[in-house]
């Protein structure tokens, strides 16, 4: 039973890839106090969503239905698993009222990729930046005025991968637990998914080959991220600048204090990650996967290198760049090289 845990990094360089509710004329960017001091944010909404749209072109999505009107509004996907990925990766909640002489609708997924919330590291105070609309007014004419706010930062957020859940459903439960209606999970089996366990409940399994497949989806979108609010003015990369990722055994993610602030900077801290991974090593699954975009946080990257040199002569940590190393995961997924990741205790 493994998970692929660990940090990613956005570098935003005078962006607004996520704003809140606006006051005024203003759009406020997403931000924190703590103390006094501001930190910026993307949503793990966001996020999650960049993340989606990020997935080929030509990977069904599921669809949303919307019923009801104003505080009695309901939405909600189509709680499919078996037929969409981003209903088996992200997760959903299905509650239509049971009719009479009909089967509850009612259905519940959990998210199999969990993301925080991706705070910048070091405090940052965004910029107040003011426009105006003037173009066919007349000479005199008040033009029309308009403010927004945008910064630079680096935004970190935890993430974990739950490998033995993908493309596996509970079927039996109480309550929300149950991933797939009775009807759902026949034409599951009837499509090729097998019955199994999954962590003391019954649950149907897709063929292995699909499960290999969507990981390495997931894998690849996690690479060539995109997304993020107000591109026309403020567009900017929204791929990982760095990655920390490992597999566990146990599903701790103790890599989530790697990054630091000194004046007023973010610093990678590698005699944190070498005491994490020392304490660590019995539930580690394999190597440690530390993905760098050359450029980012200066000088730090070759500074790291130098600092880990041993363990990645002897193959505990891969430094590489972030798509490189994602995408080189994706293709040895796919090829079955890590199929004991998917094994569950409770499988059978």
């Amino acid at each position: 039973m493994t998970y692929l845990v660990g940090k990613l990094v956005l570098g935003v360089v005078a962006g607004a890839p996520n704003n809140g509710l606006g006051e005024d004329n203003v759009a406020r960017a997403k931000q924190m106090r703590i103390g006094r001091d501001t930190y910026p944010y993307v949503s793990a909404q966001a996020f999650r969503r960049w993340l989606r749209d990020s997935m080929p072109a030509d990977e069904p999505r599921s669809e949303v239905t919307r019923s009801g009107s104003g505080a009695k509004q309901q939405a909600y996907t189509a709680g499919r698993p078996d037929k969409f990925i981003d209903d088996d990766v992200f997760g959903y909640m299905v509650a239509i009222k049971k009719e009479k002489d009909q089967p509850s609708g009612t259905c519940q997924r959990d998210t199999v990729l969990a993301t925080g919330t991706f705070v910048a590291v070091a405090p940052r105070r965004p910029t107040q930046d003011f426009g105006t609309m003037s173009r066919g007014f007349a000479a005199g004419e008040n033009p029309v005025i308009h403010e927004h706010e945008f910064y630079s930062a680096e935004l970190a957020g935890d993430v974990l991968l739950d490998l033995p859940r993908i493309g596996v459903f509970e079927t039996v439960g109480s309550g929300l637990k149950v991933a797939l209606t009775t009807a759902a999970a026949q034409e599951a089996r009837a499509s090729g998914a097998s019955d199994t366990t999954l962590r003391g409940n019954a649950a149907v399994a897709l063929p292995l080959t699909e499960r290999r497949r969507r990981s390495a989806v997931i894998l690849r979108a996690l690479a060539e991220v995109r997304g993020g609010a107000k591109q026309s003015l403020h567009y900017g990369d929204r791929s990982p600048a760095l990655l920390v990722l490992a597999p566990m055994r146990g599903g701790v993610n103790p890599f989530t204090r790697v990054l630091a602030v000194r004046d007023a900077h973010t610093v990678f801290r590698a005699e944190v990650l070498r005491e994490e991974l020392r304490a660590w090593s019995d539930e580690l699954d394999g190597p440690m996967l530390i993905g760098w975009a050359p450029g980012f946080l200066g000088e730090q990257r070759e500074r790291a290198r130098d600092d880990l040199a041993d363990l990645i002569k002897d193959g505990t940590v891969l430094l590489d760049h972030p798509r490189t190393l994602l995408r080189n995961l994706a293709e040895r997924v796919a090829s079955g090289e890590h199929d004991a990741w998917f094994t569950d205790q409770g499988q059978g």
